[in-house]
């Protein structure tokens, strides 16, 4: 039994829901022209540090599962194969910018001096990444590459 990946499972349920919550700040923020306060530096950053866990979950399972070793024996053959395409290449790579659009939106947030600025960088970059992250999550609907909601015990 992979812990790692029952772990990572679990923990994009955090993901999701800290996204959302930093989400709702952003729009709550924008349109009522309230000032940026401590809960929502909080809420962005309970969602990076969300997104950090999850990453290195996640790369710990890419180089120690089967997914690096079949890149390492041939590209051509993993990117004809969609279930090996999606969690070798675009599932990895698409995470991986969600991670970064996470990180540069918390620190354009940190840099700004004016509330509003904050809260439409939050959105922005934010929300970006949480429609990546939807995108790229193996619902249980996706044909080919779909996995349970909760992971079996």
């Amino acid at each position: 039994m992979n812990y790692f990946l029952i772990i990572h499972n679990i923990l994009r349920w955090a993901v999701l829901l800290f996204g959302v919550w930093a989400l709702i700040n952003a729009l709550t923020g924008v349109f009522s022209k309230r000032n940026y306060t401590g809960s929502d530096n909080k809420t962005g950053l309970f969602f990076m540090i969300s997104c950090d866990i999850q990453l290195l979950l996640g790369l710990i399972l890419y180089f120690n599962g089967a997914w690096f070793d079949k890149i390492k024996a041939g590209m051509g053959v993993v990117m004809k194969n969609p279930y090996d395409r999606f969690f070798a290449v675009e599932h990895a790579l698409m995470m991986i910018i969600a991670w970064l659009l996470v990180h540069i939106g918390r620190s354009m947030v940190k840099r700004s001096d004016i509330d509003t600025q904050k809260h439409k960088r939050s959105l922005i970059y934010f929300g970006i990444a949480l429609v990546l992250i939807l995108a790229m999550i193996p619902w249980p609907f996706r044909a080919g590459i779909g996995r349970q909601w909760f992971p079996q015990f």
